[in-house]
């Protein structure tokens, strides 16, 4: 017997039919933007680290974010970046156990700041070394079906850890930074 591949009309009449069966999963699709990071683009000064030769605000930057699966029960937000002259890149903030309702960074006051690699919980800027192309700061939000106990004292290795098995869903948004 010789299968025969459905023809395009073949294909879309069959989606329709189980999308009214309620056949197939749909997903939503999580977004992530920001006002303060353009994606791709170069991150502002006021967003910049102050500190090892750097000259920025260190300001927190705002981060918004829609289509959060229904089975997510925490949300997390990390900023890595790949470009650093280490062997691991280089975490510059790891927000945890943001409620699954949040839409955005502002007023989160039960997430929870963890561990970057400057050895402190909080948001710390881009400051790669002078000279260095751009670097790329990746910004990934992640859905997860558990409202893992993380804490100030969580690394992102411990983190990325921790979560395997366990995302539903990510985002991602890159700014660049040189200087």
């Amino acid at each position: 017997m010789r299968l025969r591949r459905p023809s395009g009309m073949n294909v879309a009449l069959l989606t329709i039919v189980g999308l009214l069966l309620g056949l197939t999963a749909t997903a939503s699709a999580m977004t992530l933007r920001s006002a303060d990071i353009r994606p791709n683009a170069m991150i502002g000064k006021r967003f910049v680290f102050n500190g090892f030769g750097c000259t920025g605000e260190n300001a927190q930057p705002t981060i918004e974010w829609g289509g959060a699966p229904k089975n997510a029960k925490a949300l997390a937000l990390t900023v890595y970046d790949p470009d650093a002259p280490t062997t691991v890149g280089f975490v510059h903030w790891v927000l945890l156990r943001i409620p699954p309702t949040a839409t955005s960074t502002n007023g989160l006051s039960t997430a929870v700041n963890a561990l970057t690699d400057f050895g402190e919980p909080g948001y710390h800027g881009p400051c790669p070394p002078h000279g260095d192309k751009a670097h790329r700061y990746i910004f990934t939000l992640y859905a997860l079906d558990t409202d893992f106990p993380f804490t100030a004292t969580t690394t992102y290795a411990a983190f990325r850890f921790t979560i395997r098995g366990h995302v539903v869903a990510t985002a991602t948004l890159i700014g660049r930074y040189a200087r």
